[in-house]
């Protein structure tokens, strides 16, 4: 069973940010608040350490930056000495990543966060391949016509994905 830290919001660089948790080195992870940029798609899952990681506002530059998705799923470090990629463990909560020594929040929201932020990543993908007049992955010109997707895409951006941000920042406030 993890410490559980109380709930932190503050801000770094004129954004919101909300602490996530600890490692066992008392280094404070936290998360970029979402953001909609270049109006068209959804910047989140940013997590961040600074240098001053006790105050994030008073910090002067980004220590480490990393997306939130990397701690869920399939784990994998890299061995220098062997210079490989060693598979670790499967990440289903993020409770339960062990970069985490501390949290803000319980292991049934470690549930529930790992589900809104793979709902988040999913719909996020869907809005990027609507996005465009002819959809597509953008690799090249889609050989197959998917017909008009702004629907689609609006309905993902306006609505789906700030119902999940909310989700996750209810928690974490």
């Amino acid at each position: 069973m993890k410490t559980t830290l109380a709930k932190k919001q503050s801000k770094a660089f004129g954004k919101d940010v909300y602490l996530l948790g600890e490692d066992q080195d008392g280094t404070k992870y936290w998360l970029e608040a979402p953001h909609f940029d270049c109006g068209w798609y959804w910047g989140f899952g940013y997590v961040e350490t600074y240098t001053n990681n006790r105050q994030p506002d008073l910090a002067k530059d980004i220590a480490s930056h990393q997306h939130i998705d990397g701690l869920l799923g399939q784990q994998y470090t890299y061995n220098f000495e062997k210079q490989c990629h060693v598979v670790g463990n499967y990440i289903h909560n993020l409770y339960d990543n062990p970069l985490f020594a501390k949290t803000t929040f319980t292991k049934k929201e470690g549930w529930e966060l790992s589900e809104l932020f793979q709902q988040f990543y999913l719909l996020r993908k869907m809005a990027d391949f609507a996005h465009k007049e002819k959809p597509g992955c953008n690799i090249t010109n889609s050989p197959v016509d998917h017909g008009d997707m702004k629907d689609w895409y609006n309905k993902i951006n306006n609505e789906m994905i700030p119902r999940i941000t909310a989700a996750i920042l209810e928690i974490l406030s």
